[in-house]
């Protein structure tokens, strides 16, 4: 399964950590299948062992099996300490439809990444916790390598995807939380969030609260989710539309033909004041479209990984 059209196919979508199992052993397969074969987890092969080289890496147990001896390729030996940071606010919620089972939102698909992520950094044996944030922080789980960690942290995402629980009206303060956890994690650790980055803060304090992270020595990774043609670029068909504010409930009509270059000018001036920022700070900012696929996600997060490690 490689993105939300996939698992929305998937008759047990709802079983995150099979759905993780298999987003993360399908992008491991086309990894080693790539000229970045060297980013595997775990390993990525055994071959056979060059006389005369270090037993590090000898695979005892198949030894044992076969009187062979072979190396596993590609294997972690250090390990990370990672928060997941997701926004849960209503806005996340776009494109909204009511009163129905719809993956195809900016939540579901930070949903799904989260738990595809922490898959991918138990499997490489690196603690991860999870936070989950609105208006203020909804659920906090400090990184552990545990299983039952893994199952409380795959439980509350769950949560999140499931139609009742969809709740309109819900605010963001990013600013204020993005402080809260700078404070709250207190052992340098790769702090990833994804968040649509729709704050009422001003700029200033909403880049203010990201130098925060990074002042306390933590490394970060901001994925900016977005529905790229309808945030970005505006894609609406040329006739009258009405536009609800998730989070706030107010409500305009209008023809998006007639105001699109505005629009767009607006969000493209705001999201190349965040690179800029970001790039200042020292903070990893990529583009997380939800109508692509999680390998831009998993990707960004190996070479980051492997940057550090």
């Amino acid at each position: 399964m490689k993105n939300l059209i996939d698992i929305e196919q998937f008759h047990r979508f709802d079983n995150l950590g099979l759905v993780a199992h298999e987003v993360v052993e399908g992008f491991i397969t086309g990894l080693h299948r790539s000229p970045f074969h060297g980013f595997s987890v775990e390993f990525a092969e055994h071959r056979l062992y060059n006389q005369g080289e270090s037993t590090k890496h000898v695979d005892w147990k198949l030894y044992a099996r076969t009187d062979k001896l072979f190396v596993k390729q590609y294997e972690e030996e250090t390990n990370l300490r990672c928060q997941l940071v997701v926004d849960t606010s209503s806005s996340m919620l776009f494109p909204y439809s009511k009163g129905k089972k719809h993956l195809q939102n900016k939540l579901a698909f930070s949903v799904y990444t989260a738990a595809a992520l922490i898959y991918l950094m138990r499997k490489q044996r690196d603690a991860v916790g999870l936070t989950l944030f609105s208006d203020e922080i909804e659920f906090h789980s400090s990184p552990r390598i545990s299983s039952v960690n893994a199952e409380v942290m795959y439980g509350k995402l769950s949560e999140l995807i499931q139609p009742e629980n969809a709740s309109l009206r819900k605010t963001t303060n990013t600013t204020q939380v993005l402080h809260q956890i700078a404070e709250n994690i207190h052992k340098r650790s790769l702090v990833i969030i994804f968040s649509d980055m729709l704050d009422s803060s001003k700029n200033e304090e909403l880049f203010s609260a990201l130098q925060h992270l990074r002042y306390n020595k933590h490394e970060v990774i901001l994925f900016h989710v977005t529905d790229h043609s309808l945030e970005r670029e505006f894609e609406f068909s040329n006739r009258p539309h009405k536009f609800v504010d998730l989070e706030s409930g107010q409500v305009v009509k209008f023809n998006p033909t007639e105001v699109k270059q505005h629009y767009t000018n607006t969000v493209n001036d705001y999201f190349e004041d965040l690179k800029v920022k970001c790039g200042q700070y020292h903070i990893d900012l990529a583009e997380a479209d939800i109508n692509k696929d999680f390998k831009e996600v998993l990707f960004s997060y190996l070479v980051k990984r492997k940057k550090l490690y």
